[in-house]
């Protein structure tokens, strides 16, 4: 099958399922694995470029609704008759593990993607155990953007790895999957570490002096025992089972002595043995 991608996880989804050579195009932000960095680019996920799309006369593309605007994608797609499916927009890590299941039906390999949903939950069950050691969680407040200030709820990915790596999302006890705050609220919550992964905004370019510069900052717990952390954009925001590479790292860092050393180069679904 001649298959595009047209948002970074659903590549993601592919490259886990050993698909990514039959991948003919993705959109601007796909840059895993990396040898999908050389294919023909289309377009940011809010614009993908429908022409180049039929030009390239895949037999499958693989929409998403991850991000508010992507409905005119699937309304081109459509109008132009070329098949496609739309990836679910998982919330939960369990819901990211069925994507694989989804994406491996749609492309043909059901029995791989049944071996990998397997292993995806035994590592979530590995992690499981494992927090239920943490005495004391670590309170973590997760940054998604900085103005307005957005961090994730209860119905969020992030509150689910917080709590398989010992600690807890300090706003956990907000229904929503984003909420919107402000930094007083968060300075009163008092967190015992900071996360800032700004969705879309690399690493190298996130500067932790938009924190440090706030009301207040330096007398918060995080800030004092230097415990704020800029993380791997693509760890933690995307929907795919690279997440399970992020649970690793914010894990790593809490609990060092309890949860499996973080290493960029060893992805857990990949290399579990158990």
């Amino acid at each position: 099958m001649k298959l595009i991608s047209i948002c970074p996880s659903n590549t993601e989804l592919l490259g886990y399922l050993g698909l990514t050579s039959s991948l003919v195009g993705v959109d601007n932000y796909s840059d895993w694995p990396e040898d999908v960095r050389v294919l023909p680019r289309l377009g940011s996920d809010l614009n993908i470029d429908m022409d180049k799309v039929e030009q390239l006369q895949p037999d499958l593309v693989l929409a998403s609704l991850s991000v508010p605007g992507m409905e005119r994608n699937i309304k081109e797609l459509e109008k132009r008759k070329i098949p496609y499916v739309i990836v679910p927009n998982p919330k939960t890590l369990s819901e990211v593990g069925e994507s694989l299941l989804f994406v491996g039906e749609a492309a043909n390999t059901s029995d791989n993607a049944r071996e990998l949903f397997k292993k995806f939950n035994r590592i979530l069950e590995k992690y499981q155990f494992l927090s239920q050691q943490v005495q004391k969680p670590t309170t973590l407040y997760w940054e998604w953007w900085a103005k307005p200030i957005f961090t994730p709820g209860a119905d969020n990915w992030l509150t689910e790895i917080s709590s398989l790596a010992g600690g807890r999302n300090i706003f956990e006890d907000k229904a929503q999957a984003s909420v919107q705050t402000d930094w007083e609220e968060i300075r009163q919550r008092n967190p015992d570490v900071v996360c800032l992964v700004w969705v879309g905004v690399q690493k190298e370019k996130v500067n932790p002096k938009v924190i440090l510069k706030r009301p207040g900052a330096k007398q918060m717990d995080a800030i004092k025992s230097e415990q704020l952390y800029i993380l791997d954009e693509p760890l933690f925001c995307r929907p795919s089972p690279r997440l399970l590479l992020g649970l690793n790292k914010i894990a790593s860092i809490l609990h060092p002595n309890l949860y499996p050393p973080f290493s960029e180069n060893k992805d857990p679904l990949l290399t579990w043995k158990g």
